[in-house]
């Protein structure tokens, strides 16, 4: 829907409540919309209204919660929130997810459009409607929705994703850029970017891979290739060759290449640059060493080459990364 034809009404976001989802986003946006209802009201604009719809005992799908109640309406946005918290006990899946995906896809064919945010992708993809599109998710879940929805081209480096009438935002706070979003696209830039002043909320320039950790996979059940992480692990900054782990493996060199990717989802070359910047953002964060010590101390002799790899893994320059996320956010130290 045009935003002309939004702003000749009352445009309505709602969130769809199910079990386990993440009461602090549900709550959270919903203030966030209302801010910015009432700066549209203030500037002459439209109010936008807000609701939460959640199943009844008989299993229909109805508003709980209404900012204007009793006006006849569809919502133009629906939000699936975050499981509380993202990674446990799982995502909504199976038989629980079926009515509550089955409702949103009937949504979407009568003109809404539909966002998530953290593992309320999942159930944004049982609904079908992603297949074959890019989305996004919580960092710490993207293998198993890559093995749940495997058709759905996930990127779990970007905190929020916009493919046309499908919205999907990453990590826990995430649901701050959707809103901004969905705020822009309803009530306009204008009241987006006051909005944001008035909650102190950068509107752009973020990733996911900015906060995310390496989480390498080590119950994959082979011995020989979980021997070689863990000598990995206590020696990051060493310089080792494909040889040398192939020969602390006890394997021939292709047999480790091949074994080691199908365990560990990667080459060993790009394994072992995870580590080692894994590294180099824990000295970012915590010591006042230059880049070139840091570069040097993850074993990097070439810190020109230790830049390219951080900023192409991170999204970030090393710099970049040391005046946004150093815990003492006042060293002074050398480029």
């Amino acid at each position: 829907m045009a935003r002309s034809q939004l702003q000749s009404g009352k445009a309505e976001v709602g969130l769809l409540l199910y079990p386990q989802c993440h009461m602090a986003m549900v709550f959270g946006l919903t203030d966030l919309l209302q801010v910015a209802s009432g700066l549209s009201v203030a500037r002459g604009g439209p109010p936008l209204r807000v609701t939460h719809w959640s199943m009844d005992a008989a299993g229909a799908i109805l508003r709980s919660y209404d900012t204007h109640p009793g006006i006849e309406g569809r919502p133009d946005v629906l939000v699936a929130p975050a499981v509380a918290p993202d990674w446990a006990p799982g995502p909504i899946a199976g038989e629980a997810a079926a009515p509550f995906a089955r409702w949103l896809a009937e949504r979407h064919a009568e003109g809404a459009t539909l966002a998530s945010t953290g593992c309320g992708a999942f159930l944004l993809a049982a609904t079908g409607l992603l297949s074959g599109r890019p989305a996004t998710t919580h960092w710490r879940v993207v293998d198993k929705f890559r093995s749940s929805f495997p058709d759905v081209k996930i990127d779990a480096d970007k905190v929020l994703i916009e493919d046309g009438e499908i919205l999907t935002a990453g990590g826990m706070m995430a649901w701050t850029d959707l809103g901004m979003r969905v705020i822009d696209r309803l009530l306009g830039p204008t009241i987006m970017i006051e909005t944001g002043q008035f909650w102190l909320i950068d509107p752009t320039g973020r990733e996911q891979r900015h906060y995310s950790t390496f989480a390498p996979r080590l119950a994959h059940g082979d011995a020989s290739i979980l021997k070689v992480q863990h000598w990995l692990q206590a020696h990051p900054s060493r310089s080792i060759t494909v040889a040398d782990m192939a020969r602390e493996a006890g394997l021939a060199e292709r047999t480790f290449l091949r074994r080691f990717k199908i365990a560990t989802g990667m080459k060993p070359t790009e394994y072992v640059q995870q580590l080692r910047i894994g590294k180099a953002r824990e000295l970012l964060e915590f010591t006042r060493r230059s880049i070139d010590q840091v570069a040097w101390e993850v074993g990097y002799g070439d810190a020109a080459a230790f830049r390219r790899v951080f900023l192409r893994l991170i999204g970030l320059s090393p710099g970049e990364y040391r005046r946004r996320f150093n815990a003492s956010r006042s060293a002074n130290v050398t480029e």
